[in-house]
């Protein structure tokens, strides 16, 4: 929970604001079986759901929000949902999708002329995308984003939703600190302390130490 203060004309009043998360997207799919076993072939985690729900969850790895599919959820058309799935690093997740026997298309990049193939080739954050779809055609968007927009992330809560994610955020940290050593000459001591600001500040998407 966090506080908003709310100025008048008279004075400033300050409210408490209750934490929303999004926690599920409904999709509309015609067979639950073959939805299921779409969903189960991407590796992504089948949750407990109250018997006789008649709901289906799936929760993709790392995530917060999950997705619910099954009879009478939606009056939406089949195919019609289209969500946006980050990864931190879009040619591994392309290549886990291809394994899995996924029809993804090639990873692509947005220019100033449109969008080209293959990755951003300075692999900016926000730049990569590849996407695919269920059975029934509803789209999912994979985009690679690494360093968050200012903002985005709350600086006092650094999370990795997976041990891949949080290796491949030290990875770049090793590769930030190196390029460090190189600017000052010599070896630091600090490094863990380095790590960690390096780390924190790429998620929240404040300045990155130098």
């Amino acid at each position: 929970m966090s506080t908003t203060e709310i100025r008048t004309n008279e004075a400033v009043t300050t409210t408490a604001t209750v934490d929303t998360k999004l926690e599920v997207l409904v999709l509309p799919v015609t067979d639950v079986d073959r939805a299921t076993d779409f969903y189960t072939s991407l590796g992504w985690r089948q949750d407990d759901t109250p018997p006789g729900s008649g709901v289906v969850q799936f929760t993709p790895p790392g995530a917060g929000t999950s997705v619910h599919f099954g009879a009478h959820l939606t009056t939406a058309a089949p195919g019609s949902a289209k969500a946006l799935l980050i990864v931190s690093d879009i040619t591994a997740a392309h290549d886990q999708l291809v394994a899995a026997g996924v029809a993804v298309r090639d990873i692509f990049h947005n220019t100033a002329n449109g969008p080209v193939s293959g990755p951003d080739p300075a692999r900016g954050s926000y730049n990569s995308y590849a996407t695919f779809a269920d059975p029934d055609g509803n789209t999912w968007v994979l985009q690679e984003v690494t360093t968050r927009l200012p903002g985005r992330i709350d600086t006092a809560a650094t999370t990795f939703g997976s041990t891949a994610d949080l290796t491949r955020a030290l990875i770049r940290a090793a590769i930030a600190h190196g390029e460090h050593e190189k600017r000052t000459g010599g070896e630091d001591p600090n490094w863990p302390d380095w790590y960690a600001a390096y780390m924190v500040a790429e998620q929240a998407g404040t300045e990155l130490p130098v």
